[in-house]
Formats: structure tokens, C-alpha cells, sequence
């Protein structure tokens, strides 16, 4: 039986080239589709964890890949070229790797850096047209998909049948399948176009989703298609559709091809057993080496392990218990950066029901974001000079998954970005509260009076009462000669900064803080933070907390690691 995706426009034996521009298009078009499909999409995510954000991450992922294209072919606006498909198809699959979301667009990620390794073979080795495109034919299309499902398998620690990868590899066996033949041996390619190839990719993906209810028992069991398979399935019908011109026939997000089911609004607790609490996250420069120990590592940590990249970038994926401990494993392992730690709250449960309410926490080093996850907070990292961006503090409120969230900029100059964000959030119906959050410490301490069982207004007040109450210091280290409150500082000299304000310049680390926790303790408090940067050795906390036990008998002290962060110490009292 033919599907209607067969039926081109075009006689299917006359070449139809994916080149640079086609990429251009693809990129457009699947995000339109996301775009449009998205939330029915998150509604039929059940596996691995029915955290209903499937569609969404596919979204985010391929947005960063449309990006990373854009920028290819504005470097050329100027001049005369065009960019070729060599380099827009690597910006393609290096915007996708860094801006993966989820255990499904980071397998999407892995899938398009296969795609690039052939359509990006040197073009010296297969000939290249003038205006960029390959001429290697259906063929050569049709061993880049084979490429992609076959990097995207590697990828994942333990690959499971009935998910996106079964869908990517249906489309891959039937693009080769195409190939014509010639006395029963495979022919050479050149009889055919990019275009049979792509149309005959989607109908085997189309057919392999369709299956995936009798793969996956949790599939089954929910009446659905799996949804990053069904997330593939779109990226495939925009690519047909920049190829070809033909638009193949939708297909109900969630329902196989010929049965439209409800969308799901639950799923049983007993659909699979309970999984961990965290999804972590992050990009990690290292090399190969290093990213084998560090599979080994997460492996034993937790399960959805998805390790995609190369070329000393990765993007790892991981669903853990204990998210400071993955965190850990990066720091040992290379220079994370870009931490998103996720609490499934109810969705570990796997209810698909959104939770009353969440906090999201910028927060300034790895440490904290595992000290804030296990909070049950959601988390974003603002590296040392490099701050999020509102669209980042956008999607962590959409991560939260909840219908009120307490966001805590945790950083004065991030105020009118985290209201841009709120406000963002608020017009997608999520009920946001910004509380004005200056430093990491004040952070904190909103977050252990936080009370998700409490009337909105009234957690919001405590949060921001207790916030208000804690006053916030940073040794930092003077980058340059200049003038400030306590004087001339040269560079290279520390500088004490109590609540944004330098107080104290001093030479030698221990000294200067004790200076700074005078200033502080004179005017009372009953609790001293401490959290010490990646640097920082255990004996200054040590020494700091003698320091005010001696002088200050009533005062506690609590020592965090803050990992990579900005300042060597930071330090709140309330």
C-alpha cells in the first residue's frame, strides 16, 4: 500500500538535491511543525519519565540549530557566495548539540551530527556543484541517515525499541532500500534523487512509529505512539517538504497512522517502575578519554544515559538521584558549563499532572545547582561572565512544569532580565513571582523557607522576608588599579564587597574574610553561609568557622562547595 507521502509532485528518478539552501528550509520548516505540535506532543510523553516536555525539548533543540544556520548565511549577506552545504549542515549540527534539551533532542542532536559527518565529507572526495549542492545523489542521502541512526545508537548507554531510535533507523534501512539495483546488485546512486530518498525515509519512519505501541509496553499500555518518535517524524516531513516541495499528510501528534487516540491524560503509577528524581544536563569540554570514564560513572549513577558530541564538545544526558554527584563526575572529568538540573516532582511518579508550584534558581556554580536540586528546586547556571539570557530563564520556568513559580535571579544585574522572563511566562498562563534576589546566599535562604503546601502570596512573603533578612558579601579579586568605597585597590588585590559595595581590600584570602565577617557580625545575626569556590581549600572554611565560634558564640556556621564559580567565597549572614 502506498503511503500519501509517496505521491510526489516530481517524477521521483529526476534528482532533487538537498544543498544549502534546502538545509536552510528544512530547519525552518520542522520548527514551524514542532511549533505547531508541541503540546500535543509533551501530552503522550510517557517514556522514560512522563514528564509531558517532549515536544518542547525537540522544539528548543531544533531552534538552536535554525540559529546556528541563520548565522552561517548572515556571515554571507555582505558578499557574493552563498555558504556551501559542507558548512551548513556542521552549524546545523553543532547549534542542536549545544542547545540539546531532554533525553529526545539531544538523540536528535546525535542524529544531525551523523547526518553532517557524510553530507559534510570534503567535497573534493564526491565533486560539489556551484551553488554548494552534493553530488553524490540519493545515495549519499541516504548513508547520511544510516550514519545518524547508527551515531545516535552509540550514544545512548542502553538503547531501547520502540523510542526514536527504532524511528530513525526504519528511516534510514528504507532510504537505502530505494537505492535502484542493477542485475540484482546495488547500483551506484546516480539514478536517483535526494528527493526519493527523503520520501521514502519518512514512509519507513511512518510505519516504525505506527509499531512503536507494540514495542514499548509503557506505549502500549497509554494507547500512544512514542513522542519522541513522533517529534522525528515532523523533523522528516519538513525535510521531505524543503527537498521535494511536497507537503506529506499530517499525522495526528500521538496516533498511529490510521487510529487517532485520545491524548493522554495520565499515566498509571505501575506503567514502569519508579526512575530517579533529577534530570542533569550539561555541555562538557573534554576529551575521549575523559568522556569514557565518564560514562562508566553516570552509568552506575542512574539510567537514560545520552553522551552525544565529539571533538572535545559533548552534551551529556542523565537521569539521576543524586544530581551533585553527576555534576561531580563532569567536574572531575573536564569544564562543564551550561548545568540544568531538573526535579521531576510529580512526573517521577509519572503523573502528567502539572505541580502546584516550583522554584527556579539562577544560581552561580555546580555546587549550588545540586545543592538547589535537591532542594527540589530547577536551576540555572550562569557561568562567570556570561549570564542567562531571559529566553534561558524562560524554558527552566517551562521545565519546572507547574502552575506557580518563585523565580530567584540570585544577582542584581539579572533583575531586568528575570522580569523580561516573568513576564514571558506569565502571558503563556503560569503564575510567576519574581523575588529580587541579589546574590546566591539570599537565594539559599529563601529556598529553606520555602513551603510548597502554603497559600502562593504567602510563600512568596516568607521567601522574600527571609531573602531580605540576609545580607551578602563576595571576595573577589581586582582585575585592574581603580577607585573604590574603601579606597585604591591595585590589581590582583581582594576585595571584600558587602551587599554590592567594596568594604575591604586586603592581600591574602583568610584575612580578608575575617575583616568582612567583622564588618558583617557587628551588626548582629544568628547564621553564618559560607560557600567556597572550586579553588578554595576546606582548611580556610575550617578557619573562618573557629573565627566566629570564637568571637560570636551564638552565630552558626554552614559551609557549601560552590564548585566553578566566580568568586573564591561568598559569604551570607541572616
Amino acid at each position: 500500500m502506498q503511503l500519501p507521502a509517496q505521491a510526489a509532485k516530481e517524477d521521483p528518478q529526476v534528482p532533487q538535491t538537498l544543498d544549502a539552501a534546502a538545509v536552510r528550509t528544512w530547519c525552518s520548516l520542522a520548527l514551524d511543525a514542532l511549533g505547531r505540535d508541541r503540546e500535543e506532543i509533551d501530552a503522550i510523553n510517557v517514556y522514560p519519565v512522563a514528564d509531558g516536555d517532549t515536544g518542547t525539548n525537540l522544539y528548543l533543540t531544533v531552534e538552536s540549530a535554525a540559529r546556528a544556520v541563520e548565522a552561517v548565511f548572515d556571515a554571507h549577506a555582505t558578499g557574493t557566495s552563498v555558504p556551501d552545504l559542507p558548512d551548513t549542515v556542521r552549524a546545523m549540527a553543532h547549534g542542536a548539540l549545544i542547545g540539546a534539551r531532554g533525553n529526545s533532542g539531544t538523540i536528535l542532536a546525535q542524529l544531525l551530527r551523523g547526518m553532517a559527518e557524510v553530507l559534510g565529507e570534503d567535497r573534493a572526495d564526491r565533486g560539489n556543484g556551484a551553488d554548494g549542492a552534493a553530488r553524490g545523489g540519493g545515495d549519499h542521502l541516504a548513508r547520511a541517515l544510516h550514519r545518524a541512526a547508527e551515531l545516535a545508537r552509540e550514544a545512548v548507554a542502553h538503547p531501547v525499541e520502540g523510542t526514536i531510535l527504532t524511528v530513525a533507523s526504519a528511516a534510514a534501512d528504507a532510504a537505502a532500500r530505494t537505492r535502484p539495483t542493477v542485475d540484482g546488485a546495488t547500483g551506484d546512486g546516480a539514478a536517483y534523487g535526494d528527493g526519493a530518498a527523503v520520501h521514502a525515509a519518512y514512509a519507513g519512519a511512518r510505519v516504525a512509529l505506527a509499531a512503536t505501541p507494540g514495542q514499548l509496553a509503557v506505549l502500549g499500555r497509554a494507547g500512544v505512539v512514542d513522542a519522541g518518535g513522533r517529534g522525528l517524524l515532523a523533523v522528516l516531513a519538513a525535510l521531505v517538504e524543503a527537498v521535494t516541495g511536497d507537503a506529506p499528510s499530517p499525522v495526528a501528534p500521538g496516533a498511529r497512522p490510521h487510529e487517532l487516540p485520545a491524548v493522554v491524560e495520565s499515566c498509571d503509577a505501575d506503567d514502569s517502575p519508579a526512575g530517579p528524581a533529577f534530570e542533569v544536563i550539561y555541555l562538557l569540554e573534554t576529551d575521549e578519554p575523559g568522556i569514557a570514564r565518564l560514562r562508566r560513572r553516570l552509568d552506575a549513577l542512574g539510567d537514560s544515559l545520552v553522551v552525544v558530541g565529539g571533538d572535545g564538545l559533548w552534551n551529556v544526558h542523565v537521569h539521576v538521584d543524586d544530581a551533585g554527584a553527576a555534576v561531580e563526575a563532569a567536574v572531575e572529568a573536564g569544564r562543564p558549563y551550561r548545568i540544568r538540573i531538573t526535579h521531576f516532582g510529580a512526573a517521577a511518579g509519572h503523573q502528567r499532572e502539572r505541580a502546584q508550584r516550583a522554584v527556579v534558581a539562577v544560581v552561580p556554580g555546580e555546587g549550588l545547582a545540586g545543592l538547589c536540586a535537591e532542594a527540589g528546586a530547577t536551576t540555572v547556571l550562569a557561568r562567570p561572565g556570561e549570564p542567562p539570557a531571559s529566553g534561558e530563564l524562560v524554558d527552566a520556568i517551562r521545565r519546572a512544569h507547574a502552575h506557580e513559580v518563585v523565580l530567584l535571579p540570585n544577582d542584581a544585574e539579572l533583575r531586568h532580565t528575570a522580569a523580561a522572563a516573568a513576564e514571558q511566562a506569565r502571558a503563556e498562563g503560569i503564575r510567576v513571582a519574581l523575588i529580587p534576589t541579589r546574590a546566591a546566599v539570599q537565594g539559599i535562604a529563601a529556598l529553606a523557607v520555602h513551603e510548597p503546601g502554603r497559600r502562593f502570596d504567602e510563600d512568596v512573603v516568607a521567601m522574600t522576608s527571609a531573602a531580605g533578612a540576609t545580607r551578602y558579601a563576595e571576595l573577589a579579586v581586582a582585575e585592574r588599579q581603580s577607585w573604590t568605597m574603601a579606597g585604591i585597590c591595585q590589581a590582583g588585590d581582594l576585595l571584600g564587597l558587602i551587599d554590592g559595595d567594596v568594604a575591604v581590600i586586603g592581600t591574602e584570602l583568610a584575612v580578608t574574610a575575617e575583616t568582612v565577617l567583622d564588618r558583617m557580625l557587628s551588626a548582629g545575626g544568628e547564621l553564618v553561609t559560607l560557600v567556597l569556590g572550586q579553588d578554595v581549600p576546606d582548611t580556610l572554611a575550617e578557619r573562618l568557622e573557629r573565627y566566629v565560634r570564637d568571637g560570636h558564640l551564638a552565630v552558626d556556621t554552614v559551609v557549601y562547595r560552590g564548585g566553578h564559580q566566580s568568586a573564591p567565597l561568598l559569604i551570607g549572614v541572616e
